[in-house]
């Protein structure tokens, strides 16, 4: 076992919050609340943003000391699966969003065209 590299508080911050989203997106999808999943949208840039603070402190880390990389990249690779589970939870809340108002509110259907599927059977 390894000496920890830093105090836990950014952890169990994003664990709190990818639980919360978690918790919010599935209310959403059983209540059908556009409100209460549009909030766990908002909730994942501040896990975005942890994950980040936390790879960038603890690379810092690394490099300073050769023997922080191992228990270092744990704790990266944690950071990570939290926010995987938030962008589990945010998939839910757009679907949610789609299912009640058929609004796509997903980034990457800002880029993709509309396709207007009487039209395409000319």
């Amino acid at each position: 076992m390894h000496p920890p590299v830093k105090r836990l508080i950014d952890i169990p911050k994003m664990a709190m919050i990818a639980q919360s989203m978690l918790r919010d997106a599935l209310d959403a999808f059983v209540r059908r609340d556009t409100a209460l999943a549009q909030q766990v949208l908002n909730e994942d840039d501040e896990l975005d943003a942890l994950k980040t603070q936390i790879f960038r402190e603890l690379l810092t880390y690394m490099l300073q000391d050769p023997a922080t990389i191992e228990p270092a990249l744990d704790l990266i690779l944690i950071s990570r699966h939290l926010e995987r589970i938030g962008d589990h939870a945010t998939n839910v809340a757009e679907d949610v969003i789609f299912m009640v108002s058929a609004r796509d509110v997903r980034p990457s259907s800002r880029w993709r065209p509309v396709v207007d599927v009487a039209s395409s059977l000319d």
